[in-house]
């Protein structure tokens, strides 16, 4: 098994640095500092650079690099620096999203109490006060995986689809949460729904959210909640995490 991180080919045009052989949060950390450290050398030739839970996808133009140089500068940014030190020095940004739990917003969140072992109010209690990290960016334009909670709520997918889940759901299994930036079927849990447009095709940046943020999601009462639907932010705050 090659020592990892690894530089692998993918396809004729791509290469992937695996950072870990599962999810490590870790190595999710420095694979997220890689990634941007990458992008701000600005290397002419690399057209995308992509994160996932535990490696980095990078794409690149062939006729403006040639694939022996790209592996040779990914390589010398891989062996510069401690990646797992590295990746914890920029302060990430914090979100705070107003969630309305449980209920119509919410329909699954008793089952998911009854397979932890706590009550509904519990259970919120203590995932609005969870800080979560984008661990990657994915299924949907601007749609986070977010984790990793607390070891207890490692609850399982189901076994078979909810048939539809709506725009900004928020839905818990193995230790992780996704907010949804569409309506869509899912094998996870649906426990609560915020107002927050992840995608936005005619902002500046589209995509709200990016690899390692961090963020909140705070219970808000229904009347609260009902006045942020306009909002395409949600009510969302953002501040520098300390």
């Amino acid at each position: 098994m090659a020592e990892l991180p690894h530089i692998a080919p993918i396809g004729t045009e791509g290469y992937l640095v695996r950072f870990a052989d599962r999810l490590d949060d870790a190595a999710n950390r420095a694979l997220v500092g890689f990634a941007a450290a990458l992008e701000a050398e600005d290397v002419a030739g690399i057209v995308e650079i992509s994160t996932a839970l535990a490696s980095v996808f990078v794409r690149f133009d062939v006729t403006q690099i040639a694939r022996a140089d790209l592996v040779l500068r990914l390589q010398a940014l891989l062996d510069g620096r401690d990646w797992l030190t590295a990746a914890s020095a920029a302060p990430p940004r914090l979100w705070r999203v107003p969630t309305l739990y449980g209920g119509a917003a919410g329909p699954q969140l008793g089952e998911v109490a009854k397979l932890v072992g706590v009550t509904e109010e519990a259970a919120v209690r203590e995932l609005s006060a969870a800080r979560v990290r984008v661990l990657a960016i994915g299924f949907a334009p601007g749609q986070p995986y977010l984790g990793m909670l607390p070891e207890r709520w490692d609850v399982p997918r189901q076994t078979a689809l909810s048939p539809r889940v709506p725009q900004g759901a928020l839905v818990l299994a193995v230790r992780q949460f996704n907010l949804f930036a569409n309506e869509t079927p899912t094998g996870w849990r649906h426990i609560a729904t915020t107002h927050l447009k992840l995608f936005q095709p005619d902002a500046p940046q589209p995509f709200v959210l990016r690899p390692g943020d961090e963020l909140l999601f705070p219970a808000v009462s229904e009347h609260d909640w009902a006045m942020l639907e306009t909002d395409p932010m949600g009510g969302a705050q953002l501040e520098e995490a300390t």
